[in-house]
């Protein structure tokens, strides 16, 4: 049995409470949080739990296999590093870490420690964004050519993050799984519309390998929530839309096609392709838990887990490169 303990139950962390405990490999062993409200709430539900105010009593107990972090950003760095040199494998909510340099350093202290690390990018396992996976794998789109979202609503508001460190991680990282060419610059603009020095709404522009290019959109200020994703291919499309309750992808047999004459080279013949759409089924699953018990795999037969160290790694430097593209209005800043 898998011992894990959870640093953070606020927004997050009940839900990894929840997965944790009912997973078949792991044991919800302890729970930590500064709120006395939170963890009495904590007690309510999972009365066998060790329950304690300081993150240090989970990370240096013996019987702690696991240390899952649900904690603002900027407190990430610190406390995995605290859990690895503690000999613990460590679960990471997103984004990673405030800055690339932290991040490198826990995925080689997970290399040093022979440790498990897990970010926790809950949409790779959804089975909306597996499906998209496939259909990339198996050709049907013919070569990608961009990828365009909306994750857009109407609040809520961070603290300690912009709208980008909040919401562009989940786009981020599903565009590495689906899309993972080499990202060569980035370019981001938005707008602090109430003064509070936090980016509310934004758009990211990265510019990949192959002339692939992805736009991501993210608002805290948009009067309707959205959460689509258009991906195109030259041989097919596809409008993946997660509010969907039951067709959330679907494949159009769409595209443009583009002809040079031969009696003028300068000349170009477009051609619209227009043919059917469908909607495959998914996997019906609750994609928390699907990631819980990967991660409970890889601990025990020892392999890497999707989403490791890596993919939160490619995810920051994104977020700390539009930062920079921010302060210079838009300028495209390289990843290197």
């Amino acid at each position: 049995m898998i011992n894990v303990g959870l640093i953070g139950f606020g927004y997050w962390g009940p839900n990894l409470a929840r997965n944790f405990h009912h997973n078949p490999f792991m044991e919800l062993a302890a729970i930590s949080d500064f709120s006395e409200d939170r963890l009495k709430t904590a007690a309510r539900f999972y009365p066998q739990t060790k329950l304690y105010r300081q993150a240090d009593d989970i990370i240096n107990n013996n019987g702690v296999d696991v240390v899952a972090i649900a904690t603002p950003v900027s407190t990430h760095y610190q406390l995995a590093k605290k859990a690895f040199q503690s000999g613990k494998h460590v679960w990471l909510e997103k984004p990673m870490t405030e800055t690339v340099a932290q991040s490198e350093e826990l995925i080689e202290l997970a290399a040093r420690y022979g440790k498990k690390l897990q970010v926790d990018h809950t949409f790779v396992y959804t089975g909306a964004v597996r499906k998209i996976h496939s259909l990339i794998d198996s050709g049907d789109l013919g070569d990608l050519i961009y990828y365009d979202s909306s994750r857009v609503n109407l609040g809520l508001f961070q603290q300690d993050v912009d709208v980008i460190w909040d919401l562009a991680p989940h786009d981020i990282a599903i565009l590495d799984y689906l899309m993972p060419f080499k990202k060569l610059a980035v370019s981001a603009t938005g707008s602090d519309y109430f003064g509070t020095g936090m980016t509310s709404k934004s758009l990211l522009t990265i510019f990949m390998e192959n002339n692939v290019v992805a736009h991501i959109n993210v608002s805290w200020v948009s009067p309707v929530k959205i959460r689509q994703t258009l991906i195109g291919g030259t041989a097919k499309m596809i409008l993946y839309d997660d509010l969907e309750p039951s067709e959330k992808i679907k494949i159009y047999d769409k595209g443009v096609e583009l002809d040079y004459t031969k009696e003028d080279l300068y000349r170009i013949n477009v051609q619209y392709r227009v043919g059917d759409m469908w909607a495959p089924k998914l996997e019906d699953h609750e994609a928390l838990s699907l990631e819980v018990q990967h991660f409970a795999e890889c601990i025990m037969q020892g392999h890497e887990p999707l989403t490791n160290g890596h993919s939160g790694l490619e995810v920051v430097k994104v977020l700390v490169a539009s930062q920079e593209s921010l302060s210079q209005r838009g300028g495209p800043v390289e990843l290197t």
